[in-house]
């Protein structure tokens, strides 16, 4: 399932990305580009314009995100969408692709060698070459995301 987020939805974007899912967003685009591109990829349109969503065009291609805080919009996407845990930190949180592994003396040279040290696994976004690992920025999105998904079971 693919997604594009309007421009009112980016820490949305930003967290389904976390969680996996295949989200797109571009702040500096206008409605009619964000349906254009949503239906020439396939994609449902995440928004909280009520203006697109009365649009023709993308009835039944849109979910309208009701709540105004991050973590009422996840609930709501996570209600509708499921979550799968093992998705989580799959995607290049800049440019939505999928992270590939690499070896870690591919990486000696772009990370802080702090970290290359402290660190044995390593991922990269095929795309934009930015780099991932598990640093302390993981544990506080799993932390997130584990209360979120705790909260979603009723827990």
């Amino acid at each position: 399932m693919k997604f594009f987020a309007d421009t009112m939805l980016g820490r949305l974007a930003r967290w389904m990305r976390i969680m996996g899912y295949d989200v797109e967003y571009e702040p500096s685009i206008d409605d009619d580009e964000i349906i254009r591109r949503a239906l020439e990829e396939g994609r449902i349109i995440l928004t909280r314009d009520t203006l697109l969503a009365r649009r023709r065009a993308i009835r039944g291609r849109f979910v309208f995100i009701k709540g105004d805080h991050l973590r009422e919009q996840l609930h709501q996407i996570v209600e509708r969408f499921g979550m799968e845990e093992e998705r989580f930190l799959t995607r290049c949180l800049r440019c939505n692709l999928l992270l590939v592994d690499v070896v870690k003396e591919a990486v000696r040279d772009s990370v802080p060698p702090y970290v290359y040290t402290t660190q044995e696994r390593f991922s990269a976004c095929p795309g934009c070459g930015r780099i991932y690992w598990a640093g302390t920025h993981r544990d506080h999105m799993m932390r997130e995301l584990s209360l979120l998904f705790d909260e979603g079971r009723g827990d």
